[in-house]
């Protein structure tokens, strides 16, 4: 699962396979701060965005995932 520090959240996107399907759908998930190195702090927990869509490849699911992730933060 890609992951990317963004200020001080901790975003993780990916691109899951849906179940008897050949799409893709894009999940999500965000940490913030924690005093202790070794624990993050789950802000939103990893599930499904986007559910209206499906995605003809990871890739394309990882980058909606990425793109509602950001929107969140800001």
């Amino acid at each position: 699962m890609p992951s990317e520090q963004i200020g001080k959240y901790e975003i993780e996107y990916a691109g899951v396979q849906l179940a008897n399907s050949e799409n893709w759908g894009a999940h999500v998930a965000i940490f913030g701060p924690s005093t202790n190195p070794m624990h993050r702090t789950p802000l939103f927990p990893e599930q499904r965005v986007s559910i209206e869509s499906e995605f003809p490849s990871r890739e394309a699911a990882e980058a909606e995932a990425r793109k509602v992730a950001l929107s969140m933060i800001e």
